[in-house]
């Protein structure tokens, strides 16, 4: 067996931890210009963004969720430019860690923030 047998997307889900579900849905929302649905539960609040394949939710509950800038780095998909959506971060209140930057022809463009959270996360283009 070789490694092309083993390729797959690697990321089916994916959850953002939130301190004020409020001002997080807020903030993504502006920045990506969409609407994120709301669903609560008996434990937690969930803040589902629209997707196809692979899904992210904002998640409040301060028992299970802590947000913070340390742990795996999430890329999400700014397509077909990033800077359309690093251009809305410090209006929507969060704060540009590392501007766009060239990954590779290849992979493209990348660049870092911090969300309202203090979430770390990074936006990822083609151009």
């Amino acid at each position: 067996m070789n490694n092309t047998d083993k390729e797959k997307s690697w990321t089916s889900w994916f959850e953002i931890p939130v301190r004020d579900f409020d001002r997080a849905k807020a903030f993504y929302e502006k920045i990506f210009d969409t609407e994120i649905t709301a669903v609560e539960t008996d434990e937690l609040k969930l803040g589902v963004f629209p997707h196809k394949e692979v899904g992210c939710a904002l998640c409040y509950n301060p028992e299970y969720y802590q947000p913070g800038e340390t742990g795996p780095l999430v890329y999400l998909n700014a397509n077909p430019d990033l800077l359309e959506v690093a251009n809305r971060i410090e209006s929507a209140g969060g704060k540009m860690v590392m501007h766009k930057k060239p990954i590779s022809d290849e992979y493209g463009f990348m660049c870092v923030f911090k969300d309202t959270e203090g979430n770390k996360l990074a936006l990822h283009s083609k151009k």
